[in-house]
């Protein structure tokens, strides 16, 4: 729509006008307000807030230090049990509150954490406490996890407690489970949970292939977890199959595509781009590249066309059209995530739907000249465009700026709290040898290693961090 009007009453889009038809008197007064707040957004495009179905918040105090790492060297050094211990409840807290604002002034209004920080009760509510300070819309899934000094009936209670104050009650904020271990007997303690307590979404990791570590679509069915009200979000799908894809579609859950995450530690796209029907977007592990959902979709779709090219390419032949269009990148990275959460007032814009909006100057260096909005997002836009973001009707970020009132006093806390980067630059990462078995069963193998200067040996340059 062009030269329109959007209504927001409260936290909620009340009515969109085409240019020319707004009412002469449009009844859009909250509670506490005497008069409209009228806000020109001429020569700006407006579309939903983006959203992310999969993203480990806590991690943001590691940024820089896995850029070069595997997902086989992560899980060794970077991963919810090798950073068991390593994290007082304060650094959650700053690191997820931290992370959340980053992803704010991204334009990530709707983020599901998979959060992992469950490792004492402490650690569990100050990335809760975190996450509902942050003023985003966050799914915070609490991970049950096999943990060394806090046993699975610990973290039970800890969740019924969590659940049972709803201290989220008021908020963006929704309560959700994550459990990475449903082959195990353990599940058995995890599954009814679902069922008792009003949760938003379950999500857990999947991706078979070399990394066939269960949670697959068929067992999550045979547990009756799939054919239900709860949003049922499976993380990669990598390698999903056929059967699995048909069985996704029948009852309507998700897969959560990572795109840079997945080409950046290894497991890749085999057959996860055949499922877009059933798909989202999520950033994963944010500390170690992009925390947006926009580069995500970008990448997601030049990978796409990249994949569906070579089909016509590798037999000699000239595609005559472009596989993927720039809207459907668009669509998975909004509309895609709030069907994944069985939300459908998110990432869209329409009267009855969440008031959680990005704004985009138009008239900014990358998209001044735009004629496509959608093209000029997925194509040419990047976070610097970003002039407003809204979640549930509140600004979070205003006129190119985090509305928050303290987050000078966020960045030298976080500072102070990254010291915990010096244990990590001092921890070796694992040694594995060639052919040897992982504890997936695959064997282990060095890949090629690209090299952009001349000579022997050059590698990934100086060993400046000590990794």
């Amino acid at each position: 729509m062009r030269n329109g009007t959007l209504v927001i009453t409260d936290s909620s889009i009340t009515a969109v006008y085409a240019a020319g038809e707004e009412p002469d008197n449009i009844d859009i007064l909250s509670e506490n307000q005497t008069s409209p707040e009228v806000i020109d957004v001429t020569d700006k495009i407006i579309t939903p807030g983006f959203i992310d179905t999969h993203r480990h918040g806590w991690q943001t105090v590691y940024r820089t230090l896995g850029s070069n790492v595997s997902l086989w060297e992560y899980l060794g050094r970077y991963s919810l049990y090798s950073s068991e211990g390593r994290f007082t409840p304060d650094v959650v807290y700053i690191s997820q509150l931290a992370g959340l604002y980053e992803a704010l002034n991204a334009g990530v209004t709707t983020i599901l954490d998979h959060t992992h920080h469950t490792w004492s009760n402490e650690t569990s509510k100050a990335g809760l406490r975190a996450s509902i300070d942050s003023g985003a819309r966050v799914v915070w899934a609490y991970a049950f996890q096999d943990l060394q000094n806090y046993t699975i009936d610990e973290q039970i209670s800890n969740f019924k407690d969590i659940a049972n104050e709803a201290i989220f009650n008021g908020t963006p904020t929704t309560l959700g489970i994550a459990y990475d271990a449903f082959y195990s007997d353990k599940a058995d303690l995890i599954v009814p949970l679902t069922r008792e307590y009003n949760i938003s979404a379950l999500t857990t990791h999947f991706m078979a292939g070399p990394w066939d570590s269960g949670n697959d679509p068929e067992l999550l069915d045979r547990l009756d977890l799939l054919n239900t009200s709860v949003s049922v979000v499976i993380s990669h799908g990598s390698y999903v199959s056929v059967k699995q894809y048909e069985l996704l579609r029948r009852t309507n859950q998700y897969i959560s595509i990572t795109p840079e995450s997945e080409m950046h530690y290894g497991h890749l796209h085999p057959t996860s781009h055949l499922a877009l029907e059933q798909a989202s977007l999520g950033v994963d592990a944010h500390f170690t590249f992009s925390t947006d959902i926009l580069t995500q979709a970008r990448m997601w779709l030049q990978r796409v066309r990249a994949i569906f090219y070579a089909t016509p390419s590798d037999a000699w032949q000239i595609s005559i059209n472009n596989p993927m269009s720039v809207k459907q990148a668009f669509y998975l990275a909004t509309r895609s995530g709030g069907l994944a959460l069985r939300r459908p007032d998110l990432g869209i814009i329409a009267p009855g739907a969440e008031a959680d909006l990005v704004v985009w100057d138009g008239t900014s260096p990358a998209l001044l000249g735009w004629v496509d909005p959608v093209a000029a997002i997925i194509l040419h836009g990047s976070v610097a465009d970003i002039e407003h973001v809204l979640v549930d009707g509140r600004f979070v970020k205003r006129n190119h700026t985090l509305t928050t009132p303290n987050y000078q006093a966020v960045k030298k806390r976080f500072l102070k709290s990254a010291r915990i980067q010096d244990v990590m630059i001092n921890t070796p990462l694992p040694i594995s040898k060639q052919g040897e078995k992982s504890t997936f069963g695959a064997p282990l193998e060095y890949a090629p290693v690209a090299d952009v200067e001349r000579g022997n040996g050059t590698g990934y340059g100086p060993n400046w961090l000590g990794l």
